[in-house]
């Protein structure tokens, strides 16, 4: 069986893994970022890693690649990488056809990536046209139109977590890390929570506690889901899509925020778009940019 390398390049490591056909991952292995910039030459380092990668796996032809940031239109230059910005305007295909001629690559956004991983790997059927949202640190988010990956006219396009969102504010500052500790900070002053006895708090302790039955944690999760709710509803009507998969880190507090969701595209929708929404729980989870990396490869 054909077998394919993919690369999860992050902010905090750089994940690789063998990955067949099927979905099946080989091997998998992760390097830290941070080392990769204190060196003071990251393109040399990830070159050299991936040297060391191909030595262990001669038979590897293909690679797929997830950027987290914005790409050339063309796909080989990196364009705002802000977890990386090592990687701002390196025209980083070329390094890598330069070093390994033998060997093909294939670079995308990540979130596209982990996008496309769903419709090839997911064990439940996804339709060929579907918008992916992932919740964590930040907000990704991308659309797979006809089984491809829609780019937009200069190849950055569904960048959700950066559309305008309430108080004046991305929705990303509203509904990312940052923003739900916020409102988390600002409610345990006002109320009594679980979330006061937490020693280090954080989203993901919060999706805890709600789950426990916590009121404030699940009010939080109810304003994201509200938020991010309203996002939807632009993008639903801007390109007339009504599969959305939601994941990510905090994709485990997908229950949390369904009904909020709900609620909030029957109110702004008209029953065109109503009658036919569905909204999933993605698949692969922490893999996703791996195995979605490597079905780039896929023709």
């Amino acid at each position: 069986m054909e077998r394919y390398m993919g690369i999860d390049i992050g902010g905090t490591n750089v994940k690789i893994g063998i990955v067949d056909r099927e979905g099946g991952m080989e091997s998998k292995v992760k390097y830290s970022t941070a080392n990769l910039r204190e060196s003071k030459d990251f393109v040399g380092g990830y070159l050299d890693i991936l040297s060391g990668e191909f030595e262990k796996h001669p038979e590897i032809r293909e690679v797929g690649m997830g950027i987290p940031g914005m790409i050339s239109v063309d796909r080989s230059r990196c364009l705002e990488i802000a977890a990386i910005p090592d990687l701002d305007g390196v025209e980083l295909k070329q390094h890598l056809k330069d070093r390994f001629p033998d060997k093909e690559f294939y670079l995308e956004n990540d979130a596209a990536v982990a996008a496309l991983g769903e419709y090839y790997f997911s064990k439940n059927h996804i339709p060929e046209s579907y918008l992916f949202v992932t919740l964590g640190t930040g907000i990704g988010s991308a659309a797979i139109i006809n089984k491809k990956i829609f780019i937009g006219g200069d190849g950055n396009s569904m960048e959700l977590g950066h559309i305008l969102s309430k108080n004046g504010r991305e929705l990303e500052e509203n509904i990312g890390k940052v923003g739900i500790m916020k409102r988390a900070a600002k409610l345990m002053k006002k109320k009594d929570t679980a979330l006061s006895n937490l020693a280090d708090l954080d989203p993901k302790g919060i999706v805890k506690e709600a789950f426990k039955g916590d009121k404030v944690s699940r009010k939080i999760f109810r304003e994201v889901g509200e938020l991010l709710g309203e996002g939807l509803v632009a993008a639903i009507r801007l390109l007339d899509i009504k599969t959305i998969l939601i994941g990510g880190g905090l994709g485990a507090g997908f229950d949390l925020i369904i009904d909020k969701l709900n609620e909030t595209l029957e109110y702004n929708l008209t029953p065109y778009y109503t009658k036919d929404i569905i909204i999933k729980r993605a698949e692969l989870g922490n893999d996703a940019g791996i195995i979605g990396a490597a079905s780039l490869c896929f023709k």
